[in-house]
């Protein structure tokens, strides 16, 4: 399967629209999502499809916008072969090198949850997902298919962060990271390690893409996302070059 040019799932597949719900990242602004039906299991031959035409996973949920009017998210990924840090991203590898990094099944772990509460807690206590609760963490994180994983990065004996990720037939796809948000770990920038991280195994499985997800240029929570060089976007029927503004 090509990974530059989206092609159509190969059979056909139900999709159902949400009612409009206010934006979670544009303020005044309504949003629409479209949904893979929820009987259809998230099987990988369908998930890698529709990753190319901009779906992403969350829980056993593929989605992707369907805003009316507004085509403000758009579908990032970075060909990992290409990719050179810059000089902010190589001090960082290099102040992060002490972690150790391993690779888990994304099953539910009490210490992943409690990083994951004092996460929410502190950083998006205004955000969708406050509060935190076992049963939204298992829907959202937790999946019993072989494709879902998550990276675990422990200082010595202390998990510090945690990112969850799909390893697809073309490219991992960045799912959601979380990390202790003392100020102690404000320094390592836990979530753009991650990223890099990501990266570095998407070359050593030999995959080209890290899929990032949206971006939105107004979105200033997004903006670290653009300083990953270069980034490919999707524009409807292929994957482009983002050139910078």
């Amino acid at each position: 399967m090509s990974s530059n040019t989206p092609r159509q799932p190969v059979r056909d597949l139900r999709f159902f629209l949400t009612v409009p719900h206010a934006c979670s990242y544009l303020p005044d602004k309504e949003a629409t999502t479209l949904f893979l039906d929820p009987k259809e299991s998230p099987g990988q031959a369908v998930y890698d499809s529709l990753t190319l035409l901009g779906f992403r996973r969350s829980g056993q949920h593929l989605y992707r916008p369907h805003c009316e009017g507004c085509n403000a998210c758009i579908s990032v990924r970075i060909p990992v072969t290409e990719f050179t840090p810059n000089r902010t991203q190589r001090r960082l590898m290099r102040r992060n090198a002490d972690l150790r990094v391993t690779d888990c099944q994304a099953q539910f772990k009490q210490e992943h949850y409690d990083l994951y509460a004092r996460y929410i807690i502190t950083r998006h206590h205004d955000g969708d997902m406050f509060p935190p609760s076992h049963e939204q963490y298992r829907t959202f994180l937790s999946l019993d298919q072989p494709y879902a994983r998550m990276l675990e990065f422990h200082l010595d004996d202390k998990l510090v962060a945690v990112a969850a990720f799909d390893e697809l037939h073309h490219g991992l796809s960045a799912i959601y990271t979380f990390f202790d948000p003392s100020e102690a770990f404000e320094r390592r920038s836990l979530g753009t390690q991650a990223v890099l991280t990501l990266i570095q195994k998407a070359r050593h499985l030999g995959l080209p893409h890290l899929y990032l997800g949206y971006w939105i240029e107004e979105c200033q929570k997004m903006n670290y996302k653009s300083t990953f060089s270069p980034l490919e976007r999707l524009d409807g029927r292929q994957w482009r070059r983002l050139i910078p503004l």
